[in-house]
Order: structure tokens, then C-alpha cells, then sequence
């Protein structure tokens, strides 16, 4: 049995040839970057409902509603984004762009436009 049989996802493994391991490691940080990054919109969710802050409840709870439904698909991001972007390394293709991060930066602003509205009206 070869390395490349016992490392998963197979798909993304027994492609092409050996990228130079930076190139791995790098998209590995961005994996990991992405997680982070769903772990803050998850806690920025949770933190609207259970604190006690000035925001009028029906848009603290759209807002905390959107985070946390934004913090739950980024991980998704982030998995087929490091499987897409390490298949082209080892395919020498160019890099794909992230296929989330347009829809994530507007749910973001989406977020932070309800709160705002939300402390307004408050």
C-alpha cells in the first residue's frame, strides 16, 4: 500500500505529482484561518443572544441568527477550498478563488447592517 492510499481524501492525494510541501503547508494555514474565522462568527452569534446588550431583540436575534448560520457554512469553505486549492498544486494548475468568500463578505456586512439598524432603533 502507497502513502498516497493511506492519506484522505484519496481524491485529492492520488492526483498529479508531490507539490513542494510550502505550497501544502500554506493551504493548510488557510484552512485553518478559515476555521478561526468560523469559530469567531459562531461566538459573535452565541454572544448576541446571551448578553444583555443594547439592540432592539428582533434585530439582535436576525443578526445572531445570521452569524451563526455563517459560522456553521465557512467550515464547508474551508474544506473544499483546501481540497480544490491542493488538487491544482499537485495538478500544476492555477489556483482556484475561494467559491464562498463573496457570499460570506456580504453576509457579514448583512449582519453588521442589521446590529446597526438593530442599536438605532433601540
Amino acid at each position: 500500500m502507497s502513502v498516497d492510499d493511506r492519506r484522505f481524501p484519496r481524491r485529492v492525494y492520488r492526483a498529479g505529482a508531490e507539490p513542494d510541501v510550502r505550497f501544502s503547508l500554506a493551504n493548510e494555514r488557510t484552512y485553518l484561518a478559515w476555521v478561526r474565522t468560523s469559530l469567531a462568527l459562531l461566538a459573535v452569534g452565541v454572544a448576541l443572544e446571551a448578553l444583555q446588550l443594547p439592540i432592539e431583540r428582533s434585530f439582535g436575534l436576525a443578526a445572531s441568527l445570521i452569524f451563526i448560520g455563517l459560522g456553521a457554512v465557512t467550515p464547508v469553505q474551508a474544506w473544499f477550498g483546501w481540497m480544490r486549492v491542493e488538487r491544482a498544486l499537485r495538478e500544476a494548475r492555477p489556483l482556484p478563488a475561494p467559491a464562498m468568500a463573496g457570499p460570506l463578505g456580504v453576509g457579514v456586512c448583512l449582519g453588521g447592517a442589521v446590529l446597526l439598524i438593530g442599536v438605532l432603533v433601540k
